[in-house]
């Protein structure tokens, strides 16, 4: 890298190639830096191609310089406004759940009982009511 380059500074660069994962953009002859998808724009991006194509003249932010590994990290959204949040969305509220009522059997007892244990005392319960008709 012969020209310096400082995080924090915004230039205009050119996009010179798109992977999934990013953008490769020109800061100068020798010099070039990755945009993440993740700093393509505010939001989500699926697809980089739907925002960005080759040739694209962009305005960045350094976020990071690594010299040694020669790479240098940037953002095209770091130079765009927030966009206003989203209005007339409500937030929803969690439902409340009713407690299920632990009622005492007839030993006593209090819990939940398997299925299989209450089974039987629901066919005789099933059993007293036909008779009862």
């Amino acid at each position: 890298m012969s020209e310096k380059i400082e995080t924090g500074s915004i230039l205009t660069g050119k996009v010179t190639g798109i992977q999934p994962y990013g953008a490769f953009v020109a800061l100068g002859e020798n010099t070039q830096g990755l945009v993440h998808i993740s700093e393509i724009t505010h939001g989500y991006v699926k697809d980089i191609n739907d925002h960005l194509k080759v040739g694209d003249e962009v305005k960045v932010k350094v976020l990071s310089v690594d010299e040694e590994a020669g790479k240098i990290g940037l953002s095209i959204r770091a130079t765009e406004e927030a966009p206003a949040q989203q209005a007339a969305k409500p937030v929803k509220k969690p439902r409340k759940r009713q407690a299920a009522a632990i009622v005492p059997d007839a030993e006593g007892m209090q819990g939940f009982n398997t299925l299989k244990d209450k089974l039987q005392e629901w066919i005789d319960q099933s059993q007293r009511e036909e008779i009862k008709k």
